[in-house]
């Protein structure tokens, strides 16, 4: 220990080597600075926001997606209460037609063409707007082949329509044959395929108790018809389609009627779609046809069908659509390329797929259009009477697809007309299994023109069946 004296004052201050050598270790010791509370509150905060995230990311991304299908979901669900009030507001205008849904082939009038040696051309040759405006129909020839007259068959010994008389006749065998068509035997049907000068034939009214009853105001239209274009939709199968592309001059001189029945009207008129006090929809005269003769809705359409000369007796030209089809060309357009301008008293298309009779038979077994059972009984009479296996008929085609028939009314036609329907009662409803074999055994019909598929399609837009047709109700209500 050291002291020292300063004035004869003194301190004294005693410092040992300890308490140096803690003084130096005070010296040399760093503070470290301190974080601010607020800084770090944050940082914790980021750090537990990015682990919610990488923890929950897969469900922030649903749930926008959830929200949108959501909203879209209500949007369509909104759309049906419009679609409703636009068929209610149309249902207000019973003269125009209620389109069921936007169909795609609608109303299009685009031309249909094909490649034909290295050229694109149109597959119906139709005249153009300016003539046709202008077209008229050809004056009354007499015919120059054999047959000149058609006798129908009748229970009746009354004549059913001008120039065409009916002979009484006594049945001996039941089958679909009834009271419309008459009772045809097989001898009868053989001597039918004779032509001669006059020819005998059944071709359904054959008794005023046969049904297809149609009112006398109707009658009445239907005898002032010179060109008619028809349709049918029985069972209420089909909607109706507006006729497009036509003239001014066809809308003169043409009538479209299109025979319903009472199911289609109640049908339609669901729809809102309902016939006005004149009778019509838009263009087509809509005849309601009661006490259908057939139970079979197929068959009852072949009437309209194949019998167009009796229903309409003053026409000399007719063409035929299918309801599942919307007919988009000048009626006097298409008689001039598809009859007039080739001399032909029958138009109408080839078949798409097949060409023979017996390949048909198979494909109508495999689609259900009809029993194996039935389908065979015509086969072996078929074959009886040596129909060949033949695919062409005149260099065409002979199988045909009967959606579209456009024809001239002559003798001649009438009686092929009548041949293939009682094809058609005495076998299957199928008609193009008929129509090859009654070309066949008609030999002397040979202006016909079967155009080919192309065409078809360029007169009209096909839209398929709509639904199902609903079977006949008999009297008691019992399903038939």
């Amino acid at each position: 220990m050291s002291s020292s004296m300063f004035n004869g004052n003194s301190i004294s201050i005693s410092v040992s080597d300890d308490d140096s050598d803690e003084v130096g270790k005070m010296r040399v010791r760093v503070r470290r600075k301190r974080k601010k509370p607020g800084l770090r509150i944050k940082n914790d905060l980021i750090g537990r926001i990015v682990r919610k995230l990488l923890k929950w990311w897969m469900v922030l991304l649903f749930l926008p997606a959830a929200g949108l299908l959501l909203f879209e979901a209500s949007s369509i669900g909104r759309k049906p209460a419009l679609v409703i009030d636009s068929q209610l507001s149309m249902a207000k205008k019973p003269s125009f037609p209620l389109e069921r849904e936007p169909n795609s082939n609608l109303n299009r009038l685009d031309p249909t063409t094909r490649v034909i040696g290295g050229v694109r051309q149109r597959c119906l040759k139709i005249l153009p707007p300016e003539e046709l405006q202008h077209l008229d129909i050809p004056a009354v020839e007499e015919p120059t082949n054999l047959v000149k007259k058609v006798v129908y068959i009748s229970q009746n010994d009354l004549p059913y329509v001008a120039g065409n008389s009916s002979l009484p006749e006594q049945h001996t065998e039941p089958s679909r044959f009834n009271m419309f068509t008459g009772y045809q035997t097989l001898d009868q049907r053989e001597e039918s395929f004779k032509a001669n000068e006059t020819a005998l034939v059944h071709c359904g009214f054959y008794s005023e108790n046969g049904g297809f009853k149609i009112s006398d105001e109707d009658r009445t239209y239907m005898q002032t018809c010179k060109v008619v274009v028809s349709t049918c939709a029985f069972g209420g199968g089909d909607d109706l389609y507006q006729p497009i592309g036509m003239s001014e001059t066809s809308l003169q001189k043409v009538c479209y009627v299109a025979f319903w029945d009472e199911i289609t009207r109640t049908t339609q008129e669901l729809q809102g779609n309902r016939i006005g006090e004149n009778h019509f929809i838009g263009i087509w005269r809509i005849v309601v046809v009661r006490d259908l003769p057939f139970t079979d809705q197929r068959l009852n359409g072949k009437i309209p069908k194949m019998l167009g000369h009796r229903l309409f007796p003053q026409a000399r030209y007719s063409i035929w659509v299918d309801s599942k089809s919307q007919f988009r060309r000048d009626p006097l357009g298409v008689l001039e390329a598809l009859l007039w301008r080739p001399n032909s008293v029958l138009a109408i298309s080839e078949h798409g797929a097949r060409s023979s009779v017996y390949d048909e038979a198979k494909a109508v077994v495999k689609k259900h259009k009809a029993t194996p059972e039935e389908v065979e009984v015509q086969l072996m009479q078929y074959r009886h009477d040596g129909l060949p296996e033949d695919k062409r008929f005149n260099g065409k085609k002979a199988l045909s697809e009967a959606s579209v028939i456009v024809r001239e009314h002559t003798p001649l036609s009438n009686l092929f007309m009548c041949l293939w329907f009682n094809e058609v009662v005495r076998f299957t409803s199928r008609d193009q299994l008929s129509f090859p074999y009654t070309l066949w055994r008609l030999k002397v019909l040979k202006n016909i023109n079967i155009f080919p598929v192309c065409t078809r399609k360029d007169l009209v837009n096909s839209m398929g069946h709509i639904r199902k047709a609903k079977p006949l109700i008999t009297s008691h209500g019992a399903l038939v």
